[in-house]
């Protein structure tokens, strides 16, 4: 049995998504040694995302999500602090609701719903910069992030297909 084949049991549930975390926590903080070349902070590339794509397309959208919280959570206070998480969140949240939309819509191939999550996780994240701190001039930030979430969704997305064909081909096994 695979981690992605379906299991009712609660405890099988349970350890799913614990691995899943864990795996979500090795890439944060694998991210968080890698400074990013790029002069707009908190810029991240989204490998913890791998995780929460290739769920989307696997697993309960419920479970996904509680996932998510949790991943950001931990890395918050083991690589952040509050500040991080509420950041994190704003961005994972409405990453996660932008993308559940659009794979539901059937309109979107894997790889444009991650390249609409890398985007709209930036713009949650400008969104609660820009409440904040109280100030509009934020909204420079915009291209450059709309840049930048584009080709970290698109590099995420290449990523998870390749894990999506692999864990389809363990689960023909």
């Amino acid at each position: 049995m695979t981690l992605f084949q379906n299991n009712k049991s609660p405890a099988a549930t349970i350890a799913k998504s614990g691995i899943l975390v864990a795996l979500a926590l090795i890439f944060s903080y694998i991210e968080h040694l890698i400074p990013m070349p790029v002069p707009v902070p908190g810029v991240k590339l989204g490998l913890a995302n791998l995780v929460t794509l290739t769920g989307l397309f696997f697993l309960n959208p419920l479970q996904v999500l509680l996932i998510l919280i949790t991943r950001i959570a931990l890395a918050g206070f083991m690589f952040g602090n509050l500040s991080t998480i509420i950041y994190s969140l704003s961005g994972g949240l409405v990453s996660f609701s932008v993308m559940i939309l659009a794979k539901k819509t059937k309109l979107f191939s894997p790889l444009g719903v991650s390249i609409l999550g890398g985007v709209f996780h930036n713009l949650g994240q400008l969104l609660i910069a820009m409440l904040v701190l109280k100030s509009n001039a934020l909204i420079a930030y915009l291209p450059i992030l709309i840049i930048i979430g584009s080709i970290s969704g698109t590099l995420i997305g290449i990523a998870a297909k390749a894990l999506c064909k692999y864990i389809n081909k363990k689960s023909d096994l």
